[in-house]
């Protein structure tokens, strides 16, 4: 699109970041999805800890944004392995019912009262194994 600017055409353009790898910038909840399908069976994140290894960590609440939407995302997001700080399924409500707390079972992870057991031995940190 045009602006014009003291009777000058200019033409707008997004700055496009390129990454070390040579790829073109992904979106915020593109890379979101990626941390979180790398999250390993049987382990669980936090939406902070997404944050902060994608170096914003005060966008807790847009990692979440991004994990409420990940139910039409393609190649498939494991959601359910991300839960908050405390470990609490805080974001269950997406899944409807205990859908989130059955598919960590399966996984082997324990969830008593709506939060996982052993929060500490089952957290993976993105931060240390992705970098």
């Amino acid at each position: 699109m045009a602006k014009v600017k003291k009777g000058i055409a200019v033409k707008k353009e997004r700055l496009t970041v390129v990454q070390p790898s040579g790829k073109k910038e992904n979106s915020f909840f593109e890379q979101v999805y990626e941390i979180a399908r790398q999250i390993p069976r049987g382990r669980v994140t936090s939406y902070g800890a997404i944050a902060f290894c994608l170096g914003t960590k005060l966008s807790a609440r847009m990692v979440g944004w991004a994990m409420n939407g990940a139910g039409q995302v393609k190649p498939k997001v494991p959601a359910h392995r991300v839960v908050n700080r405390n470990g609490m399924l805080s974001g269950k409500h997406h899944f409807g019912g205990n859908t989130m707390q059955k598919l960590l079972e399966k996984e082997g992870v324990k969830v008593k009262n709506d939060t996982v057991v052993d929060f500490e031995k089952k957290f993976w940190d993105p931060s240390d194994q992705l970098f």
